[in-house]
Parts: structure tokens; sequence; C-alpha cells
């Protein structure tokens, strides 16, 4: 089990900053899979990280407004029917939103928008 997440550059979140909670997994599967806390979720504050550079804090809160309860991040994993997978996918899933620089907003050229206008 890796000790932190690496976000991107030098940056990378402890394990201690990471807060788990496991449940019951919806989807498919026999009685021993209905039972097992398979799903995870993964939360991680990021208003009061000491990891996170302030630059990237504060672009982090900005972008990711929407998803945050009060500077909090909850990401929920519960594709596979494995834990320890369920866990690995919630931390890829938060180093790749930590790590985009920006919303992903499609912005065309000048030519481009010229090209439509004629």
């Amino acid at each position: 089990m890796p000790d932190e997440v690496h976000v991107r550059g030098s940056v990378s979140i402890p394990e201690s900053e990471l807060s788990w909670r496991f449940s019951r997994s919806s989807g498919p599967g026999g009685q021993h899979v209905n039972t097992s806390a398979t799903a995870a979720e993964l939360s991680f504050d990021v208003a009061n990280s000491p990891s996170l550079p302030e630059p990237l804090k504060s672009r982090a809160l900005e972008r990711l407004s929407t998803r945050l309860v009060r500077g909090v991040l909850t990401i929920r994993a519960e594709e596979y029917r494995s834990q320890q997978r369920n866990r690995d996918a919630a931390r890829t899933r938060l180093a790749t939103l930590l790590a985009e620089k920006r919303n992903a907003v499609d912005h065309h050229g000048h030519e481009a928008q010229a090209r439509r206008q004629d």
C-alpha cells in the first residue's frame, strides 16, 4: 500500500491526511459480494492540507468548489469487487483532480472562429 498520493512534481499527500470509509458496494454478485464492504470513500481536506503549496491549494479550492463540502473533497470508488482496487482507484482520482491545471474548456483559436463566420 502506498505511503502517499503523488500529485505532480514534488507534491505528495501523505496517507495520514486521507480519511477512509468503507461500505457495501452496489451491483451484481453472489451472497458474499453483497455483504462485503468493498466500496471505498476517500475524504481529503483540501483547505487545511499542509502538503499542498498555496498556489495549488487555492487553484484546487476554486476549481473544485462544486465538489467540496467545507473544504473537504470526497471521492467514492465502487467499480471493483476488491476493496484494495477501489482504494487505489480513489487515490488515482484524487491525484488526477488535484494535478489538473484548470477546467477543460474548449477554446477555439481566432482562425477557427473566423472560418466559421465566413
